[in-house]
């Protein structure tokens, strides 16, 4: 076993290798702080079949020994994945893949472990780091080495690695991966943060990414590791140059300029027939009809190829996009809010071909979701949800929650919880679906948008719009061009898929994915720039449609009121058992929940009037009773010395015979159980005993205790 440490942003990093995990190809275990991971890289020794993609796929797994808890629920152990654990996976997955060989298609399977963890240390981040650790100490074909870190931004100062508390005071919490030589990913949220202080923690974090890798690079250095050759496949020689004489670069570009995402895919995919059958004919002596099945394969990448590098060309020498578009203008945008009658909120957001619709739901503190993962406990009033029906691209397909899914979902939550009210302002739990209706690009960035229509449309109290674009990026021969408003085509053959959304006053999410080297300051700067101007045009629709959220609620949605109790007052309103909230609740037909920590109250119903009633009581029941305070009470108790007077809810006190005014005690006999009588406070004691009079009635003179009678035990009285 060797063990390798650093001191890296004031806490050890520790690399121990060749002690678990001895079989799988690569494995380290990494610890940071107090957290601890274990990360094993295993892949299949033969390529798959008939397989042209990188089959990766990443697990975090989160296990509650890590931090000291036994799993909640019926079964005590592990199960699914929680969308954490998830978005912790996408977070490693992103900024590995890439830099995998393009011509090796064996299965891939990299595992991160959290064996101890501590929040403090952000130690998904490390599983980025941790993988790359583990890919290069593997035979595994890997090309270079990554490193991710997360930043915060505080009092104008950047934190590598935050502490939770400091990201409580943080205008920003991102995660940026990337080699040595350039940012390669970047994920995360911020609170209306400038384009100009968004580039300077990028750079910040590249500065630490390359500490990283420092490290990372002295420890490899160590090793002698032979990699797995990677064989390129075997084409017949002249075979794929035969075929690309046939095309025609004008019949190609005209067919790449075909207006609509289905209509252009048509007229490309004609084309490319049409090609293979011309193949087949001219070629018929030269390649037999046996090889040109077995190496049909790569005549269908040799026409991909042929139509990225024309479409790549067309926009670096001629600005000319697949769409016609010009490279910052952005596609015809239409905007609805108010689509449906039951539903408390909704709105229709459609740009060019991609189509999303949002709809909000306000739900009751019952409604609330509950958080027990090893990377929060708690509950979540906000939640956002994506579905990217097979409908919205024309296919036919499982209805099935992919990962792409939730982290499409987090990205738009991220971009609007900032802004929501706060609980105190408004008590509902909102939810946020946006259903992918049409997609040709950005859908998550739609999502955003249509969010942020249709919770002003449900009357949240939205201080302002937020909106999101999706800009791209074409690299060639040093020269770049960067895209607004990308296209799915311009996704899949660009060199970077770049997100932001924000207000007019800053940006609130932020999310980069970059398939090159090269990506540095000037890049950073001019492509959130042109993402400004873009998102300012989105803004200024989005305003026209709905300038404010509406004043009054849905009819359908709950009717939920707060008040705010005294901490010292709450065992008073749950009562014994629960007994005094449950009766409150059954009395007036309403809910009420209680935070323990800030007193918040919410009681929530149908009926307004209920639930005003419900909250008065509950205000008589923490209120201080004072000398001289005047109340209709209700008689609960009588006894020949006088009566027992509620005069608030679970607050008693005694009216005493002397103080009931003249004939007192044949009034008394006139008394029964429920009557209400108008009462005065005399006095309270110390232990809280209340004395009463009858209002208007003067105070009876107190009696004088030296004049009592006192009984005078006898000896073996005392002894007892």
């Amino acid at each position: 076993m060797k063990v390798w440490e650093t001191e890296l942003f004031g806490r050890k990093l520790v690399i121990e290798h060749g002690k678990m995990a001895k079989q799988a190809h690569g494995s380290v275990l990494l610890r940071y702080g107090k957290s601890a991971i274990l990360i094993t890289a295993t892949a299949s020794k033969e390529a798959k079949e008939g397989v042209d993609f990188l089959p990766l796929t990443v697990e975090f797994q989160e296990k509650f020994y890590a931090i000291g808890r036994i799993p909640g629920g019926f079964v005590k152990r592990e199960g699914r994945p929680s969308e954490e654990a998830i978005l912790s996976s996408r977070l490693i997955d992103r900024p590995i893949r890439p830099l995998f060989p393009k011509d090796f298609h064996n299965d891939i399977q990299v595992i991160v472990t959290a064996l101890s963890m501590d929040n403090d240390d952000s130690i998904e981040t490390w599983g980025i780091t941790g993988a790359s650790f583990a890919l290069n100490v593997s035979p595994i074909p890997f090309e270079g080495m990554v490193a991710g870190v997360r930043l915060g931004y505080v009092d104008g100062e950047f934190i590598v690695f935050p502490t939770q508390e400091e990201l409580k005071r943080s205008r920003m919490d991102i995660v940026v991966a990337g080699t040595k030589e350039a940012i390669t990913m970047v994920e995360g949220e911020a609170l209306e943060v400038s384009e100009e202080e968004m580039v300077k923690a990028l750079m910040f974090a590249h500065d630490a990414i390359k500490q990283i890798v420092e490290f990372q690079e002295k420890v490899i250095s160590e090793f002698n590791i032979e990699k797995w050759e990677v064989v390129p496949p075997e084409i017949p020689e002249g075979f794929v140059e035969d075929f690309e004489k046939l095309i025609d670069n004008e019949e190609l570009k005209k067919r790449i300029l075909v207006k609509g995402k289905k209509d252009r895919d048509e007229a490309l995919g004609s084309y490319e027939k049409e090609l293979l059958e011309r193949f087949q004919s001219e070629y018929v002596e030269k390649w037999d009809n046996e090889t040109y099945e077995a190496n049909k394969k790569f005549l269908k990448e040799a026409f991909d190829d042929a139509i990225k590098k024309l479409m790549r060309k067309m926009i670096i020498e001629e600005n000319t996009r697949a769409d016609g578009r010009k490279i910052d203008e952005i596609r015809p945008i239409t905007c609805e809010v108010g689509l449906f009658e039951k539903t408390h909120g909704s709105a229709l957001f459609t740009r060019g071909e991609t189509q999303s619709l949002g709809v909000v739901t306000l739900g009751q503190p019952f409604d609330v979701q509950i958080i027990d993962t090893v990377f929060e406990e708690g509950e979540k009033r906000f939640m956002l949800h994506y579905n990217f029906p097979p409908y919205s691209t024309g296919e036919v397909k499982g209805l099935r929650l992919s990962r792409r899914e939730i982290g499409h979902g987090h990205l738009a939550e991220r971009a609007l919880k900032n802004l929501l009210p706060s609980e105190e302002e408004f008590p509902y739990i909102i939810r946020v679906v946006s259903e992918i209706l049409e997609s040709n690009g950005s859908s998550s960035m739609a999502t955003v948008c249509s969010g942020s229509l249709a919770l002003m449309d449900a009357g949240v109290p939205m201080p302002k719009h937020i909106a999101g674009v999706a800009m791209g990026l074409i690299f060639e021969d040093d020269k770049f061009v960067v895209l607004t408003d990308i296209l799915g085509m311009e996704d899949h053959l660009g060199d970077m898929d770049f997100k932001v959304t924000g207000t007019r006053d800053g940006i609130t999410a932020f999310q980069m994915d970059v398939k090159v080297a090269g990506v540095n300051e000037e890049v950073l700067t001019e492509a959130l720039n042109r993402a400004k101007k873009a998102r300012l045009h989105i803004l200024d629709i989005m305003y026209n449609t709905i300038p404010e959220p509406r004043k009054e609620l849905s009819p359908y949605a709950p009717l939920i009121k707060t008040t705010t109790i005294p901490l010292d007052k709450i065992s008073e309103v749950i009562g014994p058992g629960g007994r005094v909230i449950k009766g409150i609740g059954k009395d007036y037909d309403v809910e009420v929940s209680i935070d323990d920590e800030t007193g918040l109250t919410k009681v929530s119903g149908t009926d307004l009037k209920k639930i005003e009633e419900a909250i008065n009581y509950i205000q008589n029941i923490i209120k201080e009773v004072k000398a001289g305070e005047a109340f209709d009470g209700k008689v609960v108790r009588i006894e020949n010395y006088g009566l027992f007077v509620e005069i608030l809810p679970g607050k008693q006190g005694l009216l005493h015979i002397s103080n009931l005014g003249k004939d007192a005690k044949e009034a008394i006999k006139g008394f029964k159980i429920g009557d209400v009588i108008k009462v005065e406070v005399i006095s309270i004691d110390d232990s809280g005993k209340i004395q009463l009079k009858k209002f208007g009635e003067p105070t009876a003179p107190r009696r004088n205790n030296n004049n009592r009678r006192h009984y005078e035990k006898k000896p073996e009285e005392k002894n007892d």
